[in-house]
Parts: C-alpha cells; sequence; structure tokens
C-alpha cells in the first residue's frame, strides 16, 4: 500500500485505512471471541468466506488441541500458510464473484462435513461475505449453470445484496437458515463477519446462519427467474439452536479510524447513512459534503453498485466512486478522497480502491486516458493505473464493506500527519 510520494495527505489516508483493517481482523476477533472459552471438549470449525481463513485461526489460536477438525472454504489467494500446514484442517477454495466447479466441491464437502458430525459434539460455524459464491450445494433441479446465470446478472444489473442472496437462498441446500439444521444433534455456535446493512444474519452469506424473515421484491426481475424457483424444492429448514455472535462489522472499522484521526487532532465528519446505490451518484454525494463541510476528515462505509457493460472493463465498484468523484474534483488541490474495499479486493481487479486528488485527471490526461470514457467502459482500474491512484493490500483477513474517506486541506499545509 505505498503512498504516491510527494503528499503526505495520502499517507495520513493509507494509515487511517489500515487502522480500520486492522480493528476488524478476522483472526484477532475470533481470537478474542473466543478468549475465555475454557472447556475441554474438542470442537469442530466450519469457516466458509473471504474472511474465513483469519478467522479459523483465530479460533485455532484461541482453542489449540481442543479445535480437533476444520474446513475452511475461502478465495484462492486468501489461504494462510498455517492454516495450510495443519492436518486436522482442510482448506478449499472456491470461485468468486461467481461460483465455479470448485464451489461445488466445497458445497459437496460442506455436507460431508456436517455428516461426519457426531451428535452431542460442539460446532462453530464461522462465516463472513463472500461466502455465497465460494460454497454451493445447488437444490434439486438447480445446476452451475443456473447460479453463474444468476449471479451473473444480478452484478451487471447492480441488484441489492439482500434481494440476491435472498434468491440465492431459495436455489440451495445450505443456505436461507439451512446450514445449522444439517448439524442437528451437535451444539451450535455461529460466528459473523459482517459485510451487510444492519448486520443480518440472514443476509450474510446468503443466509448461511440464519433464515431470512421475509422474502424481498423480485419485481422486474427476469422471467427465467422465476422459472428456477418452480423446478426446485430446497426443503424446509430444520429448526435448531443456533446462538450467533458478531464478531466484526463496519461500524467497528469506521470507529477505529475514527478514534485514530481524533487523536491526531482532527475534526471529524462521519455519514449517518450507509453508502448504497449507484457508484457515480454516491461519488455526487461525497464530493458535495466535502465542499461544504467544514471537518478535517469526512466518512462513509458501505456498498455501493455499478451496472456493467459488456465487457466490462478493470476495476470495480470502488474503484468506479473514485475516478467519478475525480471528475467532481477536477482541479482543485485541497481534495483528496479514498475508497477501498475491507477485503482487499475490488470487482474484477487485484486492488482495493484507490485514492484521488483534483491532479488525477489531469495525470491521466498526460497518459492518454478520457474519464467519462473509462466509467462508461467500467475501465476505471486502467486511468486509475496510469494515474498513480491505486491502492494494493492483498488479502486483508476481513470483509465489512467498502471505505470512503476524504479530506479538504492543500497539500502545502501544516496539517498534522
Amino acid at each position: 500500500m505505498a503512498a504516491a510520494p510527494g503528499d503526505p495527505r495520502r499517507a495520513l489516508l493509507l494509515d487511517f485505512y489500515r487502522i480500520a483493517l486492522s480493528a476488524v481482523n478476522g483472526r484477532l476477533r475470533m481470537r478474542a471471541a473466543l478468549a475465555a472459552d475454557q472447556r475441554a471438549d474438542p470442537l469442530s470449525v466450519l469457516a466458509i468466506g473471504k474472511a474465513a481463513p483469519a478467522m479459523a485461526l483465530g479460533a485455532l489460536d484461541a482453542l489449540g488441541d481442543r479445535l480437533h477438525r476444520g474446513l475452511v472454504v475461502a478465495p484462492e489467494d486468501a489461504q494462510l500458510p498455517e492454516l495450510l500446514d495443519c492436518a486436522r484442517i482442510t482448506c478449499l477454495s472456491g470461485g468468486h464473484p461467481l461460483p465455479d466447479a470448485r464451489s461445488l466441491v466445497a458445497g459437496e464437502a460442506v455436507l460431508a462435513f456436517a455428516r461426519a458430525t457426531a451428535a452431542g459434539s460442539r460446532v462453530l460455524l464461522l462465516v463472513s461475505g463472500g461466502a455465497s459464491a465460494l460454497a454451493e450445494a445447488p437444490a434439486p433441479g438447480i445446476h452451475l449453470q443456473d447460479l453463474q446465470r444468476l449471479n451473473a446478472w444480478a452484478q451487471a444489473a447492480g441488484i441489492d445484496i439482500a434481494a440476491l442472496n435472498a434468491m440465492r437462498g431459495t436455489l440451495s441446500l445450505i443456505k436461507a437458515g439451512r446450514l445449522p439444521g444439517l448439524f442437528a444433534g451437535a451444539e451450535i455456535e455461529g460466528y459473523l463477519m459482517s459485510d451487510v446493512p444492519g448486520d443480518d444474519a440472514a443476509v450474510v452469506g446468503s443466509g448461511l446462519l440464519a433464515a431470512p424473515r421475509s422474502r424481498p421484491s423480485t419485481a422486474g426481475w427476469p422471467g427465467w427467474l422465476a422459472g428456477l424457483e418452480d423446478r426446485t424444492a430446497p426443503g424446509p429448514v430444520i429448526p435448531v439452536k443456533c446462538r450467533v455472535t458478531l464478531v466484526g462489522c463496519l461500524t467497528d472499522a469506521l470507529d477505529a479510524a475514527e478514534r485514530a484521526a481524533r487523536l491526531r487532532g482532527l475534526s471529524v465528519w462521519r455519514a449517518a447513512a450507509r453508502l448504497a446505490g449507484d457508484s457515480e451518484a454516491a461519488a455526487r454525494s461525497i464530493c458535495h459534503q466535502l465542499a461544504v463541510g467544514d471537518a478535517d476528515l469526512h466518512l462513509w462505509g458501505g456498498e455501493t453498485v455499478v451496472q456493467l457493460p459488456a465487457p466490462a472493463g478493470r476495476g470495480g465498484r470502488c474503484q468506479h466512486l473514485a475516478l467519478a468523484a475525480a471528475r467532481h474534483i477536477d482541479g482543485h488541490p485541497e481534495f483528496i478522497i479514498l475508497a477501498a474495499g475491507t477485503d482487499g479486493r475490488d470487482g474484477n481487479s487485484e486492488d482495493a480502491g484507490a485514492i484521488v486528488d483534483g491532479g488525477t485527471l489531469e495525470r491521466a490526461r498526460v497518459a492518454g486516458f478520457d474519464a467519462a470514457q473509462c466509467l462508461a467502459a467500467a475501465d476505471s482500474g486502467s486511468l486509475l493505473e496510469a494515474a498513480g491512484d491505486l491502492i494494493y493490500t492483498g488479502p486483508t483477513g476481513t470483509n465489512v464493506a467498502d471505505l470512503v474517506m476524504a479530506a479538504k486541506i492543500r497539500p502545502e499545509s501544516s496539517w498534522p500527519m
């Protein structure tokens, strides 16, 4: 995450970003959640999601030899060597953001793991965002191509995550609250790293830990989706007791960034509402608040959406938002904006997001890029790379949605760094 040379404001925003990530690190949060657990009975651990390896490693730290068997499903680049070296834990990779054949293998492994769990034993279910695509156990009559079509359509159309995950749940043997029931007869505890509004266990991972209380509207969705539901019957949710503990969320990350800024003597404005909806509209709102606000640092969190053309270029919602914001602050050296995902990966790129300032578009123009064209092609990442504005972290061990941090101060100012 090297900052661009010559502008200490970038280093400061990156420092706040790192602090926010550390506050919701899956390993640290799981270790703390289980620190007081002194029971001697052996446990089984199933972890699924982008933060699954870190969460499983935190459980291993806290439980030691009491963790006698485990299964971890995560993106390929998120697997941790310490887990891979543990003979008691099986690590599998699934597809993301679209499910693939590995996701089906992972889903079968989840079902087998549940079947092999002895009645009366203790099981920890660790779930974080990204689980929906990583592990798939389709209901009868549903095929991988159906799931890929659903996910690709929803991604391109910018569908709300709660509505998408509700649909995923109707097509699955493990989602919509069905996963705990597979361990009926065991003592089950759920631990959640949330990337969704309201930190709702019925939405994270398409409801691996809890069934939805209601079905979001799918009005206006294509007719072939109704056909998918008509041809399957995943079966009822088996009611079991599963206490769910929230171990990390967006609020924790924002709290940490705000504390760090105030300790530096900065004034902070923090948005009351979560970022959502169209990325370009969110960028306009962010830039307006930055222009009229009096605080040194402005903070937002959430997830926006981008309607993708076919084919889409390089980037994701954070880079798209950052480039859209760069158009509004073009030529204004006092503005600087960071937009990045907490999971370390934005869209189809390997970058977490970007930091833009009043000179971003000029640097891009010199390199031969046009902002309007790149936004229309969903190719923000190419322009931002040319401008030197991308942020790369690699897998972060967490996933609690996206962060936006913005400041209004001239580069030559004596702002405390």
